[in-house]
């Protein structure tokens, strides 16, 4: 046994020994500031990311086919892994982009292996990884509105991060509690937004959207688990506590869009395929729902534009 840790903790070093330097080491720390609501003549559209881990390979297929179809996005909102697809999009990157991008993405080496009492995972490579992709631009600077929703950790209040570094502020909405590393901004340590907004319906309608899409690829509740063990039965009793937030959170939205993935897949580049496909499946079919909206909201604008 004592063997055996000692060859974890032997590959745990040799992991850290092995992290390339980061390119941008000082960045501007992110902020959540007032912004005045979008305002258009034409329906605002809000794309809302939700989280999901390696399942956010299927927000690249939403955005794929919302592409092929002309559907313009204003506002992008991410929760973890909707803040790392929602960045890279609103930074100006196309769906087809953003599959070229995933397949050749290594997620290993994202990884900053670090043990400690805080987590295991420091982040830092993920942040990077948006900075370089980004050119460093902070997020008032990207071609879309976007914020990144992470949660503060003392006071469990909500955080919508519009301002500076977006490779933090996606850190920063990404760190799962007991993995990543808490990150300190401003003397206050953030975790992942998917404890309050799975989902960022909410912060949407705040940003002034008219029409929201909200993606969900989180796990649902088993009917018929198989709880084999008590992680089972953990992992089972969260999926069911987080759906009445989950809940609550996509009430606003007027098209909410499921892909069916099912169990999690081991995650290689046949697999990143798959969950890419059935993002674009999922959102094929929300099409008619999608443009029959679109064209409500813009009526109703023509309409209050011609009223006395």
């Amino acid at each position: 046994m004592m063997k055996k840790y000692k060859c974890l903790w032997l590959l745990l070093l040799l992991a850290a020994c092995s992290t390339p330097p980061l390119q941008y080491k000082d960045v501007i720390l992110p902020q959540a500031v007032y912004a005045a609501p979008v305002q258009s003549d034409q329906p605002v559209v809000a794309l809302a990311l939700g989280s999901g881990g390696d399942r956010g390979f299927a927000h690249i297929g939403v955005i794929k086919v919302l592409e092929a179809n002309n559907i313009k996005v204003d506002i992008v909102l991410g929760t973890s892994a909707g803040s790392v697809v929602g960045a890279l999009y609103a930074g100006g990157y196309s769906g087809t982009e953003l599959e070229k991008l995933a397949l050749e993405m290594d997620r290993e080496k994202l990884k900053d292996y670090d043990f400690s009492r805080r987590g295991y995972v420091r982040g830092e490579q993920l942040q990077d990884f948006i900075n370089r992709a980004l050119n460093n631009r902070s997020i008032e600077q990207l071609d879309k509105h976007f914020v990144a929703i992470a949660t503060r950790l003392g006071s469990g209040k909500t955080v919508a991060f519009n301002r500076g570094n977006t490779g933090m502020a996606v850190r920063a909405s990404s760190s799962i509690p007991g993995v990543f590393y808490p990150v300190m901004i401003n003397g206050e340590e953030y975790v992942d937004g998917d404890l309050k907004q799975p989902v960022p319906v909410t912060m949407a309608r705040e940003m002034g959207a008219d029409f929201i899409i909200a993606v969900d690829i989180s796990q649902q509740p088993s009917d018929h688990p198989e709880l084999k063990d008590i992680i089972d039965i953990l992992k089972q009793s969260l999926r069911i506590m987080r759906q009445s937030i989950l809940s609550q959170e996509l009430e606003s939205a007027q098209v909410v869009i499921r892909p069916e993935i099912g169990i999690t897949p081991e995650i290689d580049a046949t697999s990143k395929l798959r969950l890419i496909k059935v993002g674009e499946d999922a959102t094929t079919a929300a099409l008619p729902m999608i443009r029959e909206w679109l064209q409500k909201i813009a009526a109703e604008k023509a309409l209050e534009r011609t009223s006395p």
